[in-house]
């Protein structure tokens, strides 16, 4: 990957017209920016999944239907993508600090929002505010990753700004399952700590180095739109079915799985609900850093493989029954979930220059959360015809579908010869 530049290097922030008069003098150095960056991210993705295990509770509480139990999952991607659309960009106009440092705010303000919900209608404006806030910093997040890794260490920031929000997603669920286990009122816990959490992630990114010169076009950049660096529209195109298998699959699992757990396996736990989805994540969070050897391009269609194998378990398991082939499904289709997304934004990451870092992320995580969320939300509205066995059976197929497609695709990229 192509050495960051000066004026994007945080060691030369200091250089940013105004950066002086306008933050603390004193600033985390780089080697301590970069791994607080990265748990920045990832608490931002633990907060993402942390209600999943509490929807089943708040379904028994409020009796609301399986379809409003979707669209309260789903709603958060859209609101996700809207933000991405308006803000995605915006860090490489403003820096990356404010926008972070706003989004924070508003990520707690979702967590309060929880607190108090008292119906459907509280739940689904949390994860409305939810979704606004981690749209905001997904992009700026990720580009500040990539620009705080080491020189010679480039490669390493694409791969934690991959894996950190997977495990992100893990944690998030395991402990509020264990929460819901454990605890008679696990709500104010949970949303309590977190909203802590944000608030102190706020204060401390007025110590990280700035990474991106501001420059003009900040009002512009708010006119919705997608938008891929020309160098980087080949591998993103070829990208895309990593993307929606990959997110499809984690939409079913944060907005379905404690569900059939319940009515398929007849498992009543918060703890098996949370240790399912966080396996899938944990997987996908641990997956890209086993293979250091292996070249991005063939990890990606590795892993697609291992996702389309680890589906056709998951179908066998809702056949027979059987909570471990269950897991088992989960775990190879957990590997390749995040050997394929890690080799993706790896692949990606050096084809923007750093003015154009935080917009190509922005389109990743775009394309990204409507995989999350539509098909999640459609399969919800098939609950009442079909049946929750027959909708999730149905959803698995058409992934293996999907998955299978992209394999194909990374397999065929890799036989290619290299261009120059």
């Amino acid at each position: 990957m192509p050495a960051t530049c000066p004026a994007n290097n945080p060691a030369t922030s200091s250089q940013i017209p105004g950066a002086a008069a306008s933050a603390p003098r004193w600033r985390l150095p780089a080697s301590a920016a970069f791994p607080m960056l990265a748990l920045l991210l990832f608490a931002f993705f633990a907060a993402a999944s942390a209600p999943s295990p509490l929807f089943v509770v708040f379904q028994q509480m409020w009796g609301f239907s399986p379809a409003l139990l979707t669209v309260a999952f789903a709603i958060y991607a859209l609101a996700l993508l809207l933000s991405l659309l308006v803000a995605g960009s915006l860090s490489d106009h403003v820096g990356r600090r404010p926008v972070v440092f706003a989004a924070l705010l508003l990520q707690a303000a979702a967590m309060v929002a929880f607190l108090l919900a008292e119906g459907i209608g509280g739940l689904i404006a949390a994860r409305v505010i939810q979704g606004v806030a981690t749209g905001m910093a997904s992009g700026a997040l990720t580009a500040a990753i990539v620009e705080a890794a080491p020189a010679s260490q480039k490669r390493l920031g694409a791969m934690i700004s991959s894996v950190s929000p997977l495990a992100g997603l893990a944690v998030g669920a395991l402990l509020t399952g264990l929460a819901v286990q454990g605890l008679a009122h696990p709500v104010p816990l949970v949303f309590g700590l977190l909203s802590a959490i944000c608030v102190m992630g706020a204060l401390a990114t007025l110590f990280i180095p700035e990474s991106a010169t501001r420059r003009p076009g900040a009002l512009a950049s708010l006119v919705p739109r997608i938008s891929v660096p020309a160098r980087a529209r080949a591998e993103f195109v070829r990208g895309l079915p990593v993307m929606l298998a990959v997110w499809a699959l984690g939409g079913l699992f944060l907005s379905l799985v404690p569900s059939l757990m319940q009515q398929v396996f007849g498992i009543h736990s918060g703890i098996v609900n949370g240790l399912a989805i966080a396996t899938l994540f944990g997987m996908g969070a641990v997956s890209p850093t086993l293979p250091k050897s292996l070249p991005a391009a063939k990890a990606g269609a590795v892993g697609m493989s291992s996702m389309a194998a680890g589906l056709a378990l998951l179908l066998v398991s809702l056949a027979s029954h059987s909570v471990p082939v269950f897991f088992a499904g989960t775990v190879v289709a957990g590997i390749g979930f995040g050997a394929a997304f890690s080799a993706l934004v790896q692949t990606l990451a050096p084809l923007a220059q750093p003015n154009e870092r935080a917009e190509l992320f922005a389109a990743l995580y775009a394309a990204s959360y409507l995989a999350f969320s539509v098909p999640a939300m459609l399969a919800g509205t098939l609950i009442a015809p079909l049946g929750l066995l027959a909708t999730v059976e149905g959803y698995a197929g058409l992934l293996i579908l999907v998955a299978s497609v992209g394999a194909g695709v990374q397999w065929r990229a890799l036989a290619r010869p290299a261009r120059p």
